[in-house]
């Protein structure tokens, strides 16, 4: 029995050897076979790989590209000297076309050029060494960790795999104008960007720059935008009546009125419809400028009756300069608050007129816009020592602010200081603008929470730069650098000749004919 059991032992393990043996052929020659697939699937995904990396290179930089493409070609058909000629030609042709119209040099190559040059250059190899000085990077989950056993001792846990370095945002594209860049950032998981906001100030000193500004445009692209020079430097001459004597009045867009420029070198619009702006400023700040450039930009319209201004002047001089223009007009508080009445009492008469025909009341000569202008507004709203007073003048602005909208009534308030103490009503005020101010906490007060830190350094404007403020408002995320247009005094008596006489000349030598002064102190019209 033993015998026979060896035996069948060992004739088991022979088939099973050679079974083994079998098999490991076979086995052998499919391994081979899947290498040779794994080896060229491999392959063809890494040549699918380069050339899709290759392609969405080209096309995201098809300038780059071509320009390169160009070059190389030139130089291997017709040589280093026929291109040497060549780029020297065109870069004299580029310089001559500037030198001769630089408007149209700008649109079409220079800031092309520009663009390419800053991000190459400057951006591409500077910004993300800038980015981790301002603590815009996402460090690696897998990071080495340190862990201090006792103070003697220092133990270090092995990470998982190699550490890598922070995750640094990609820059995706660089616009370039006249004075700012437009660097385009994708953000990186673990950001937002009010991580950016944050830091304005600290990449503006990173570039060396005056200002940086931060806008979104996607939930994960920014655009960091640093002024490389200003346009505002310069005062803005307000528009010249003389063009406007032809404007046909209903021509006038009173949501577009043209009341200055911005810090992109643009003309800027504001609406003096549907809605209600606070304007904040030191004394000299330039806030005359925002009462009468629009004014003047408008003039057609109020001498056609379509829009009517009222005038508040606890100073009884800055207005009054121009009395003529204003419908109505008042100096003291009781007037003040009289014609308060008055304007709430018409509204609330226009409301019963068109409530359930219209949600907005038409602008006709019927029904103009009546526009408050309110200088100094804290005097009647904070100083004025009849309290009764004080509170009831409160009370009518705040129903012409709440109300008015969409009935054609519209309220602009000037003030220096603007905390709610002073302004009881200064939420009410969906537009702000804010120029110069002493602090940076009223910045904040004048333009909300985060206001400065997006940008709006409005304590730092110079006291050269009158009717330079920041915007901030409706539709607005990211404060807007504008300057309004000045208006000399000449020309605001020019305004008053233009609404209230029957023609306007502006020619050499020609004595225009102003109204009779109304006597001071007016009392309500």
């Amino acid at each position: 029995m033993h015998t026979q059991a060896v035996v069948l032992l060992l004739v088991g393990l022979a088939v099973l050897g050679w079974v083994l043996h079998w098999l490991g052929h076979y086995l052998k020659q499919a391994l081979e076979v899947l290498a040779t697939i794994a080896v060229v699937f491999a392959a063809l995904w890494l040549i699918g790989k380069a050339l899709w990396w290759t392609g969405k290179t080209i096309v995201k930089h098809w300038r780059t590209t071509l320009t390169t493409i160009a070059v190389a070609a030139w130089w291997h058909w017709w040589g280093w000297q026929s291109l040497a000629i060549t780029l020297g030609t065109v870069a004299a042709g580029l310089v001559v076309w500037r030198l001769v119209e630089l408007s149209s040099f700008d649109v079409w190559a220079g800031r092309h050029l520009r663009s390419w040059w800053q991000r190459w250059v400057i951006y591409a190899p500077k910004m993300p060494r800038w980015l981790r000085a301002c603590r815009l990077t996402v460090p690696d989950a897998e990071q080495q960790i340190t862990i201090n056993v006792n103070p003697f001792k220092r133990t270090a846990l092995a990470p998982k795999s190699k550490p890598r370095p922070d995750q640094v945002p990609r820059i995706v594209g660089v616009r370039s104008g006249p004075s700012w860049d437009e660097v385009r950032v994708k953000l990186v998981a673990g950001q937002k960007p009010e991580d950016f906001d944050l830091v304005a100030r600290e990449l503006a000193v990173a570039r060396g720059v005056m200002r940086c500004q931060v806008r979104e445009l996607k939930p994960n692209v920014v655009s960091i935008d640093f002024q490389r020079c200003n346009l505002l430097l310069d005062p803005v001459p307000a528009r010249d009546l003389a063009n406007l004597v032809d404007v046909d009045p209903g021509s006038v867009d009173l949501r577009r009125v043209w009341s200055g420029r911005t810090e992109y070198g643009v003309d800027w619009y504001q609406p003096l419809i549907g809605g209600h702006t606070l304007v904040v400023g030191s004394t000299g700040a330039g806030k005359n400028s925002f009462t009468w450039c629009p004014l003047i930009s408008m003039a057609p319209a109020i001498r056609a009756g379509l829009v009517r201004v009222s005038g508040i002047d606890p100073k009884g001089m800055e207005l009054a300069y121009g009395r003529g223009i204003f419908h109505r007009y008042a100096v003291t508080a009781k007037e003040a608050l009289t014609m308060l009445d008055d304007l709430v009492e018409e509204m609330n008469a226009r409301k019963a007129t068109h409530a359930g025909k219209v949600r907005t009341v038409p602008i006709t000569r019927e029904t103009p816009l009546e526009l408050v202008e309110f200088d100094e507004i804290a005097a009647l709203t904070k100083y004025v020592g009849d309290r009764k007073i004080r509170e009831a003048i409160i009370e009518r602005v705040a129903l012409l602010t709440t109300q008015g909208r969409a009935l054609g009534y519209t309220v602009r308030g000037y003030v220096q200081e603007p905390n709610k103490d002073t302004v009881p009503v200064r939420d009410l005020f969906p537009r702000r603008i804010c120029l110069r101010v002493p602090t940076k906490s009223h910045v904040g007060m004048a333009l909300g929470d985060h206001a400065y830190d997006r940008g709006a350094w409005a304590n730092r404007i110079g006291e050269s730069e009158a009717g330079v403020g920041y915007l901030f408002g409706e539709g607005i995320r990211e404060p807007l650098r504008v300057r309004g247009g000045w208006v000399p005094d000449e020309q605001i008596k020019q305004l008053e000749a233009f609404v209230t006489g029957p023609s306007f000349d502006t020619t050499p030598g020609t004595v225009l004919a102003l109204p009779a002064p109304a006597p001071y102190p007016a009392g309500v019209a």
